[in-house]
């Protein structure tokens, strides 16, 4: 078994063979990958050595050491967090080979096809058709709330195959070429002034089966995959102790002292605690992924992540007075990933307001906890056993 010694002895090869600063960044990050060091929990010759996932930041802290390049994850976060699980577990060898390692080294970016303007929260009840015609699929319909499917080269796309069964079980899940022909990326003005996400139209739109992940039918089923790794990866990132929203206001509040009243200082010292425990309790949720695939406690994390950078920008805007309600980018721009904490305060106010949006909306993931954690009796469905067809709309 791969432990912590032979991690940093191979990556130690791996800077011999190609110094950072005397490599171009792609030749470096594909040769981090094929020596298994991009995941190190992946497989063998999938940029893993079946080691335990905990002893990824041995590799990162060897290589942050020195200056080595990251393939910036922020800017493939759905292909990172999203899509690279939901391959792995559910993809063909081919597909595996083909898609992973540029994924990873951050060649092609991913965005997510799953929401419809009918089909949000209850996301099964999606509409977007696909009708097979020998061995492609032909996608018709549209998306929403597509982040970064302007700067796309594929998506993941789940899409109706069979509307004689019900919702959950008549969905077939594809890899779509953002490029081909009938896909049609719209940007969608959002409060913070600029276009980060997108409506999505496919028109005639041709998937070879060769890109279809899991069997025909089994598309929900592969889908949580996906959506339980978003969760995760939206709720619990890494961070140091007052990384994330809790730092800008903490910074203004110690440089600030004039701005400060009592008032504020409780709810600050509340909110801190607050976003201490969220980090404590995902680091916690990260070694429990160690033993598997993420659960439903994912959701609990999101939640607390979409309330507390609620609360704290608000705080945030409050603190600063007049000056909170500056907000000086109010361009339409088209910014490939989201930067909470290098705007102004404004900014990050405006656009923590859709955190309870992504990812699923705070109102279902409460469900899934209550359901799915707590164990509390599930909510009626009086339409879990009709045909797709049926249901009303």
């Amino acid at each position: 078994m791969t432990d912590a010694a032979e991690l940093q002895r191979r990556t130690a090869q791996l800077l011999a063979a190609h110094p950072p600063a005397n490599t171009d960044r792609i030749d470096f990050l594909k040769a981090r990958f094929d020596a298994g060091l991009a995941w190190v929990h992946y497989p063998e010759g999938l940029g893993g050595l079946n080691a335990p996932r905990s002893l990824q930041v041995v590799v990162d802290a060897e290589l942050e050491a020195v200056g080595a390049p990251d393939n910036d994850p922020r800017r493939n976060g759905i292909g990172l967090g999203m899509a690279a699980p939901t391959i792995l577990k559910y993809g063909t060898e081919e597909q595996k080979q083909r898609y992973l390692r540029p994924l990873w080294v951050g060649e092609e970016v991913w965005c997510q096809l799953f929401s419809e303007p009918g089909a949000g929260s209850d996301l099964a009840a999606l509409g977007t058709r696909a009708v097979r015609e020998g061995d492609e699929w032909v996608v018709n319909g549209q998306k929403v709330w597509t982040s970064g499917a302007h700067n796309s080269r594929w998506a993941i796309l789940i899409a109706r195959t069979d509307p004689d069964v019900p919702k959950h079980a008549g969905i077939t899940y594809f890899i779509c070429d953002m490029t081909d022909p009938g896909v049609d990326v719209r940007p969608l003005r959002q409060i913070t002034g600029e276009a980060e996400f997108n409506e999505v139209f496919l028109t005639d739109v041709r998937i070879p089966d060769d890109r279809r992940l899991g069997e025909v039918g089994d598309g929900w089923r592969v889908a949580q995959t996906t959506l339980n790794n978003e969760r995760v990866a939206i709720g619990g990132m890494r961070l140091p102790r007052e990384g994330g929203m809790i730092g800008p206001v903490s910074r203004t509040w110690r440089e600030r002292p004039e701005l400060r009243t009592q008032d504020l200082h409780q709810r600050l010292l509340k909110l801190w605690v607050d976003a201490e425990v969220a980090r404590l309790t995902a680091e916690r949720l990260r070694q429990q992924l160690v033993a598997g695939q993420p659960g439903p406690e994912g959701a609990g994390m999101k939640l607390a992540f979409a309330r507390l950078n609620q609360e704290i920008s608000g705080l945030e805007v409050e603190l600063r007075g007049e000056e909170g309600l500056l907000y000086d980018d109010w361009t339409l721009r088209r910014p490939e990933l989201v930067d909470f904490t290098g705007r102004d305060a404004g900014y990050r106010y405006l656009r923590s307001k859709g955190n309870s949006i992504e990812g699923g909306t705070s109102e279902v993931l409460l469900n899934i906890v209550a359901e799915r954690v707590l164990g509390l009796p599930a909510e009626p469905r009086t339409d879990k056993d009709v045909a797709w067809k049926d249901l009303a709309r």
